[in-house]
């Protein structure tokens, strides 16, 4: 990606106070934001939108950890590509590893801030 390019962001998120967050933050960024609310909708947005990162909440609703997604999505040869950044509350060392062991490219603990959600995200798109 050039600097001229919006990026897509898709937004794996199960809380709505904490998605509208995200969301504010990477479209005052420039980001173009898609949200999905459980695993399974971030997967198939994932595959049918190819985003160009994925954030994703560890623990959500619906069957589909962010763990597993991360896993589903390195697994798929039309996301396999997408860096993947955990945002989580699950903040211990065995989290962070487990996460990164599955495939993500960063691991953010909540509560974050607006320049480490954003830095993240810059630095896995380069």
């Amino acid at each position: 990606m050039n600097a001229t390019e919006i990026a897509t962001v898709l937004v794996v998120e199960d809380a709505p106070s904490e998605m509208k967050l995200m969301r504010h933050y990477l479209q005052s960024e420039g980001f173009s934001v898609i949200g999905a609310m459980t695993g399974k909708e971030g997967l198939d947005k994932a595959i049918a939108q190819k985003p160009d990162v994925i954030v994703t909440d560890v623990v959500m609703p619906g069957g589909i950890s962010g763990f597993e997604l991360c896993r589903k999505l390195k697994h798929n040869p039309k996301t396999k590509e997408v860096p993947v950044v955990i945002c989580s509350s699950k903040g211990q060392t065995i989290d962070r590893m487990w996460g990164m062991r599955q495939g993500a490219k960063a691991y953010l603990t909540k509560p974050y801030t607006r320049d480490q959600l954003i830095d993240a995200i810059r630095d896995v798109l380069t």
